[in-house]
């Protein structure tokens, strides 16, 4: 006589036979999706080794660190040799200044080629438009060097200079970097969005900026403002807006806003500009104390002092 199966027995072969079933699915769903994931690494690869370009206005930080190369440190390296040259107009120390300007003006050439030797992406425009400006910036400057080489013959050292900065050229010139130069860390307040919503992708006053209001601002907010703040004084310097976001910063902090009763960033700023108080590190030197936490991109001067 055929033994029947006890209840026991029968659930627990149902059982077995239901979870071999779950485990076999498992396997093929768990292959399936292994597979998407694999292709889906692969086309992900394949599309950065083809360059395959970002999404229009999506501010990569490949776009902030190709400008710097590219464009911003070719000015850099002419407006130091600028800088120096100024500094012996200034001090009458120039044995031939017309060769000196011309020296600038040929740089201005050389440096215009490089920054102009490749084009930043859409997927950034306001990098786009920061280049045509510093390009017109460099060529402006250097052609304002090449006229002031003309008139050396006929001026003092502190005429020359007086004429050179009153030059239309000169002065357009300015206009044009300084706008560069805006545009460049919007751009980085940009992509700062991209990294921590909470940091805004731009940033403008409704009225004057007050000391309060100032102190809740993420860095590169205080550095678009302090980009601003060069721009709107037409103001060419050594050093960058983050060294005078350290040098509000620093004034603040040390509570000798508060004794001179200051209330505005723009007081802070007029009193640490006019007197000359802000120098090119002033930022590194304070970094790690004041700025640990900061979201910043990886570019040179913020990360190092080899600028």
């Amino acid at each position: 006589m055929e033994k029947r199966l006890t209840r026991t027995e029968l659930f627990f072969s149902l059982g077995f036979i239901f979870m071999l079933v779950v485990a076999v699915g498992a396997f093929f769903y768990g292959a399936k999706i292994g597979a998407e994931q694999t292709e889906a690494k692969y086309v992900e690869e394949k599309a950065h080794l083809s360059g395959a370009p970002s999404e229009p206005g999506s501010y990569p930080q490949q776009d902030l660190v190709s400008f710097y190369h590219t464009v911003f440190l070719p000015y850099r390296e002419f407006q130091s040799e600028w800088y120096k040259t100024m500094d012996k107009l200034a001090a009458a120390s120039l044995s031939e200044p017309a060769s000196a300007l011309k020296e600038l003006a040929s740089l201005a050439k050389e440096n215009y080629k490089r920054a102009s030797s490749s084009s930043m992406q859409s997927s950034s425009p306001l990098l786009q438009q920061a280049q045509v400006e510093m390009l017109k910036g460099i060529k402006l400057l250097g052609e304002a060097a090449s006229r002031a080489s003309v008139s050396s013959k006929d001026l003092a050292d502190a005429e020359l200079m007086r004429a050179l900065v009153n030059d239309s050229f000169y002065k357009e010139g300015v206009e044009q970097v300084t706008a560069s130069q805006l545009d460049y860390y919007k751009s980085m307040l940009r992509w700062s969005n991209t990294v921590n919503s909470k940091i805004p992708a731009t940033y403008d006053p409704s009225g004057v900026l007050g000391i309060a209001q100032w102190k809740t601002l993420s860095l590169t907010v205080k550095n678009k403002l302090m980009a601003d703040q060069l721009k709107a004084r037409q103001l060419l310097t050594p050093y960058y807006p983050q060294d005078l976001t350290t040098g509000v910063d620093e004034y603040i902090l040390s509570g000798e806003a508060t004794k001179m009763k200051m209330k505005t960033v723009d007081a802070v700023v007029d009193l640490l500009v006019n007197a000359k108080a802000i120098r090119s590190g002033d930022f590194m030197s304070s970094k790690s104390r004041l700025y640990e936490k900061e979201v910043l991109p990886q570019l040179p001067f913020f990360f190092s002092e080899e600028n």
